[in-house]
């Protein structure tokens, strides 16, 4: 109105202010989102400070939540900067929010293995282990027969502090034990056939 009394086009003059009111809502759309998502993070906390979490590809320590980014440290040390939108409308795995973990590990061994024997020796190296929980106790069973070997799945619960700690144990100390007792921890293998005429 003020515009018509000074003589300028109403109409275009309406258009204009439109048309750089949607070219600004554009420019802020991932802002936006980004604000939301933080609002969301900072209300609903999937996760807090100190916490391990996995969320659009990337795995670190979280160290600062912004309303428009958080901040995760990664375990080689790199500094990563997330969208908050990105984060809260993808999958966020807390490692953190448990206070104890599973450890899973797969040892494949020979067809021609001693099968209760392999999975009492994994037993008892996890239970050799102090940091390996005694309740649920620790499960080792055959888990499936793959194309050169057959996969034994062990199974242990621990503190989440000590979940890195057990698994390399396990890892290292079934081995050497299957080693000491001759069971083969086999290659690939793949049987060639030659016809000939």
């Amino acid at each position: 109105m003020i515009a018509e009394l000074f003589g300028f086009d109403a109409a275009g003059l309406s258009a204009l202010i439109a048309s750089a009111g949607v070219t600004v809502g554009l420019a802020l759309q991932g802002s936006l989102a980004n604000f939301a998502g933080g609002v969301i993070i900072i209300i609903m906390r999937p996760f807090k400070l100190g916490d391990f979490i996995t969320t659009n590809g990337e795995s670190g320590t979280v160290e600062d939540i912004k309303l428009f980014y958080t901040y995760i440290t990664t375990p080689d040390n790199r500094m990563v900067m997330i969208p908050n939108g990105a984060c809260a409308n993808n999958v966020i795995v807390n490692a953190s929010a448990k206070d104890t973990r599973r450890v899973d590990i797969t040892m494949s061994i020979s067809y021609s293995a001693d099968l209760e024997m392999a999975k009492k020796i994994a037993k008892t190296i996890c239970l050799a282990n102090e940091k390996v929980l005694r309740t649920p106790e620790p499960f080792a069973e055959v888990g499936e027969y793959a194309a050169s070997s057959v996969e034994v799945y062990v199974r242990v619960w621990c503190k989440r502090t000590d979940y890195w700690d057990v698994k390399f144990f396990m890892l290292r100390e079934i081995k050497k034990a299957y080693d000491e007792a001759g069971i083969e921890i086999p290659f690939d293998q793949l049987d060639v056939n030659i016809k000939q005429n």
